[in-house]
């Protein structure tokens, strides 16, 4: 197996060019076993069908209301029991095992990630104790590539041995585990079927990048992606399916945007309870950059729940500090996904 993973990882030092986004520049396994998996079912504690209220006794539409996530922003699905949103906010260290430029979570040693995964929750819970806390495991399973490959599809999938070990990882800390595709010259439906056995575990969620999705013959990485809300809808049909024929509590599917283009026809992304889509704002920069695209294209082209990425190194590049939790937090409607790369 060590050979193996080994193998991976200098293929992917050769080929792979995404340690450094775009944004830079622009200033099936059969062995799959899952603790809370029992017949198919999820076995962990939720809310009985029917009631509108959290185990805290607050109820969804309370806590709506506290995040502003309201019939004024936007037209919200039911919160079906089991749902992580909006009872919870999410929060996630990002990268790929085989490269330390990608994120956090290949940058340091999994003891030293983990502490710094929890350090960053106890802020915070500081910020905001009402809220309770999930931890999270973002893992880029599909890679965009300069090269085209055997399939010329322009993208790498990740060996299962690496995404099971960031799994373990997820699943020691009581967390979710999110399956990043980025998928060049594919389609979001040919890159979901590797990940299919994954996919039906309750603790795992998917998470889509649309910036290394080409719908040209361009290198992926030489222009901009995009995805429509077509693509989006392959994604959320497929978690639907899963989540009604597997009795799953709902999936969390992330979506990356930091240019509006990005993303086109937002209001026809499918709206269903069984996916909770939560549109994640994923450029880095200065405060006032990373609030203005935030207002630009998250809160102003609403689908379900948002996101805030925090790099920590793209974002403190010019001398400036980390935004903190509180100052996220002044954001409306309040990022109930974050990230940290």
């Amino acid at each position: 197996m060590k050979n193996k993973i080994w193998i991976y990882a200098l293929v992917f030092a050769i080929f792979s060019f995404t340690q450094c986004k775009m944004d830079d520049a622009n200033a099936n396994a059969s062995t799959i076993t899952d603790s809370k998996v029992v017949a198919g079912k999820d076995t962990s504690p939720q809310i009985s069908k029917g009631e509108s209220e959290d185990p805290s006794g607050v109820s969804i539409d309370s806590l709506m209301r506290r995040y502003r996530y309201d019939s004024a922003w936007t037209s919200m699905p039911e919160v079906l029991p089991g749902a992580i949103l909006p009872r919870n906010r999410i929060i996630a260290f990002y990268g790929n095992l085989f490269s330390k430029r990608m994120g956090i979570l290949g940058e340091l040693p999994e003891k030293e990630m983990i502490a710094q995964l929890k350090k960053e929750m106890k802020n915070w819970e500081a910020a905001d104790p009402l809220t309770p806390l999930v931890p999270a495991l973002h893992v880029i399973v599909t890679t965009a590539q300069r090269l085209p490959g055997r399939d010329k599809m322009y993208r790498l999938r990740m060996s299962k041995d690496m995404v099971f070990k960031v799994k373990k990882m997820a699943d020691s800390i009581d967390g979710l585990t999110f399956l990043d595709l980025q998928i060049g010259h594919s389609s979001v439906a040919r890159e979901l079927v590797p990940w299919d056995s994954l996919l039906s575990l309750p603790s795992v969620h998917l998470g889509l990048d649309p910036e290394f999705a080409m719908h040209t013959k361009k290198v992926p990485g030489t222009i901009m992606g995009r995805m429509d809300a077509a693509d989006i809808n392959v994604a959320i049909d497929f978690l639907e399916e899963k989540v009604k024929r597997l009795n799953l509590p709902p999936k969390v599917l992330i979506i990356h945007r930091f240019k509006s283009l990005m993303v086109s026809n937002a209001d026809q992304i499918k709206k269903t309870p069984y996916v909770q889509v939560v549109m994640d704002m994923d450029g880095w920069g200065a405060k006032e950059l990373k609030f203005h695209s935030y207002r630009a294209y998250i809160q102003k082209e609403p689908v379900q729940y948002t996101g805030f990425k925090l790099f920590y190194n793209n974002d403190t590049k010019y001398g400036k500090k980390l935004l903190t939790p509180k100052e996220v937090l002044t954001l409306w409607p309040k990022p109930m996904y974050v990230q940290y790369q």
